[in-house]
This record gives C-alpha cells, structure tokens and sequence, in this order.
C-alpha cells in the first residue's frame, strides 16, 4: 500500500452522498471502482443522523469501502430546521442547504493537502456546486438514475409553467404520462416540487454529468440530451452495482437460502420492495392471495403495511398476512420479514422473476443477474423507471390497477403466471432482459464497452486537472 505522503500525491477526489441507501450505494460504488481500479484516491462525505436506524444503514454502506477512502460524516441539521411532515426531496435538499458550512470547512482542508481535482454530488447536492467554485475544485453530478428521469429532472424547469394534464414530450422520448413523472412533479404546490425545480435548473452548471446507466439502454434518450448545446458532457459509467451483499460471510446459512437452494433453476419470483417500500394492509393481502392464486414458487420480503393503525400497532409483519396463508404456502413460498440480501437473491439459479419496485439500484441488480420483471413502482421516480423497462425495453410486465390504486389478487395472478410458467409473454420478456444483460456486462467488462471508454475520458479529465 502507498504510503500517506504518497496518497497525497494521488488525484483525488471527493464525493459528497445524500442519505439513503438508493443515493448512498452508487456513489459509493464509483468511490471503490476509481480507488481499487484507477489509483485515485478518495474522501467519501455523508451527513450524520439523529435516528440510529439511519445511522446504522449508512455505516453499514460505508463499512463496503476500502480502507484507504476516507470518511467524513457532516454534522447532523438540528431537527428544528426540518418542516413538519416535510417529504424526503425537502428534508434531503435542507440537510444540504444547512450543511453548506461544514462542507466549505471539508473541502478547504482537503484542498491544502491533497491533490483535490474533482467534487461529486448527487441529484440532490447541488448546492455544493457553489462551495466546490469558491474552492476551485470542478463540480461533476452523479445521476444515480436513468436517461428518461435525468431527461425529466432537466427539462422540467424549463417547462414548468407549460405543464397540463397532457403527457410530457421531451427530446429522444415516448410521451410520459404525467402520472408517471416522479412524486415530487405530481403535487406542483408542495415545497418538494420547488427544490426538485431548483435542483434540476442547476445541473447544467456541472462540469460533466455522470449516469448510472449504459449507453445501450436508451440510445435515442441520451442522443436527445447530447443533441442540446446547453447541457454538459454526459457520460455513462454504469452499472455501478454492489456484487455481493454484506456481512453473508458472517453467519450460517439462513432458512430462506437454505429453502431457495432446493427449489428448481429459475422457477422463484422474489417479491421485494426495497429498503423503504411497504404497501397498504388491503393491498398486501391482494398480494398474497394472487400469489397463492397463480401457484408458483416465491420468497417474499414482507414489511408492516404503511397503513396508520399498522404503523401504530406492536405487530409483527407476518401478523399482517391472511388467515391461513403460512399453512397454504408451505413448501410453495417462503416469508421473510423485512430483509434479505437482494443480490444473492437475485444471483442465485432459482430465482426466475423479480416483483420489484423498480428503483433503480434494484432495476441495475436484476439487469446484470439476467432475471426479468414484474414492474410495481410505489414513489420517487420508479413510476417513471416502470414505463421505461415496460415499454421501452420491454424487460418487464405490469399488472394494472383499479379505480381505488388496488391491485387486484386476479390481476397478479394472471401477471405472476405470464412471467414465470414459460408463455410467449414470459419468454419475451426473460430473452429481452438476457440481451440487456449481456450489454450491461460488455459495457464495463472490456475496453471497447460503452461505459469502459466513457468511465476513461472522466478519469483522464480529472487527471489533468491541476488545483
């Protein structure tokens, strides 16, 4: 290993993350690939938490980094600062707005003693752009999402006052439906709405944009957003995923895999909604009936429902599920409550289907372990993420809903059934998420990959960078 006097030599860089597990996980994987693969070096900047469950998730992220990236946690924003009942773009956007001196502090010092030649932020960190031009230190976003949401993120602004109840028409896109634009453009008067505008108005004063995605996906979408002068150089490095869930290594092997190892190659739909996702009580016993209904194999991650009197109650998330419903599902489907490792889920030979949310740290994961779709988007962009892999890249099916929101046990029967029994409909679907993986493994595998040469020309800039 260097010694210290030479990691100050080294480029380095420094990447600022917002909370949560979906913005933390990239970034972080970009700190790893250009530590462990380019021989940069890095500071990797959070912000401290007054509830321990969050602080305990992110150390959990950060515990992943090589020993040599450096980890500096901004002091916590006084709750005070936080509006009531604020949603999570204003209470993300304010902890950045509040934490601006700190950062200056962070940054100055990282400037007199390493090579400090690039600061990289989050959709939500856009703020740090102006403390990064006071240190003279080149700002560059990660966008840890996709073309079609990074194209809305950067029109929006610029549309807003032209918004109607007609679908949204972008540059290299399908019409987006308004109702499947991301949470915070759905209630124009909220405070949400307001930084998702300031937010997206700023990203054009990055130095460079970087996407966690590939070229392949959405070649039109991003020739759209090229095509305009104003925008910056947008570079696709993606996919940035996790390649192994930590602290497996640890324990025995738990019930649920020791049940997945005995079920046949590709014959489980894993049913998740992510670190965060939880659906109403009436809908989560629609769920577990149309599971029983399509008679196939699953492992579902089941939460509380996000129901008030749930919310308030003492019981357990199993307790939630129908009369019966264990005993009719034995040796058929497996529970868990709250968590598993998705990625060795998903990585696993009898894992044939994914009912996911569709965020897109979990839409990445299922892209690269080649495992099609059942899209059920719950809030922030994933409605957005759903038309894309629905209809663009036709990775994924979607079951509909009713008039109240409810998905129906019917209508999940019938989805579950088309993916997972071996229809026309489901084998569609499996051959087009094959091909897609195989372009997300080529595009940062070899040197002539999309995001191997794009992931080169950002590390070449940084490296000629002089403070």
């Amino acid at each position: 290993m260097a010694g210290e006097t030479e990691l100050e030599l080294l480029p380095h860089v420094a990447i600022l993350s917002s909370p949560g597990m979906g913005l933390l996980i990239p970034l972080a994987q970009l700190a790893k690939r250009i530590v462990l693969h380019h021989h940069f070096s890095a500071t990797f900047i959070t912000h401290g938490h007054t509830k321990d469950s969050l602080q305990k998730t992110q150390k959990t992220i950060l515990n992943t980094l090589p020993k040599s990236v450096q980890t500096i946690s901004l002091p916590p924003v006084a709750p005070q600062n936080i509006p009531q009942g604020a949603k999570s773009a204003t209470l993300i956007s304010i902890t950045h707005k509040c934490s601006i001196p700190s950062l200056r502090h962070v940054l100055k010092n990282l400037a007199s003693t390493h090579r400090l030649v690039a600061l990289v932020v989050d959709l939500f960190g856009t703020d740090a752009f102006d403390v990064a031009r006071e240190v003279g230190v080149p700002p560059y976003l990660l966008y840890t999402s996709n073309f079609l949401s990074l194209s809305v993120d950067i029109h929006l602004p610029t549309v807003d006052s032209t918004l109607s109840s007609e679908p949204l028409k972008l540059p290299g896109c399908r019409p987006i439906p308004r109702e499947d634009l991301v949470d915070a453009a759905q209630d124009r008067s909220n405070q949400a709405y307001t930084w998702f505008l300031h937010h997206g108005s700023r990203f054009k004063q990055a130095k460079g944009i970087l996407v966690n995605s590939i070229t392949e996906l959405e070649p039109e979408t991003l020739m759209g957003l090229r095509d305009e002068p104003s925008h910056p150089p947008i570079y696709t490095i993606g996919p940035l995923v996790q390649s192994s869930s930590t602290g497996m290594a640890d324990v025995p092997k738990p019930n649920w895999l020791r049940w997945l190892d005995d079920q046949p190659r590709r014959s489980v739909l894993f049913v998740s909604f992510g670190s965060r996702g939880s659906l109403s009580f009436e809908q989560t016993k629609e769920l577990a009936l149309g599971l029983v209904m399509s008679q196939q194999r699953f492992l579902w991650v089941v939460r509380s429902p996000n129901d008030k009197e749930a919310s308030a109650s003492n019981q357990e998330p199993l307790d939630f599920l129908p009369d019966g419903f264990l005993e009719r599902t034995k040796g058929v489907g497996h529970v868990v409550p709250l968590w598993v490792p998705q990625i060795e889920v998903l990585s696993h030979e009898s894992t044939g289907g994914f009912l996911s949310h569709c965020g897109w740290n979990s839409t990445l994961e299922s892209m690269v372990h080649g495992v099609p779709m059942i899209a059920w988007p719950l809030y922030a962009e994933q409605r957005t993420n759903a038309l894309l892999l629905v209809e663009d890249l036709k990775v994924a099916v979607r079951p509909s809903a009713d008039d109240s929101g409810v998905v129906k046990r019917d209508k999940i029967a019938k989805v579950v059934r088309a993916l997972m029994d071996g229809g026309d409909e489901g084998q569609r679907v499996k051959r087009m998420m094959m091909e897609v993986k195989e372009a997300s493994i080529k595009a940062m595998a070899t040197e002539e990959g999309s995001s191997y040469r794009a992931m080169s020309e950002v590390l070449s800039e940084w490296n000629r960078y002089m403070l």
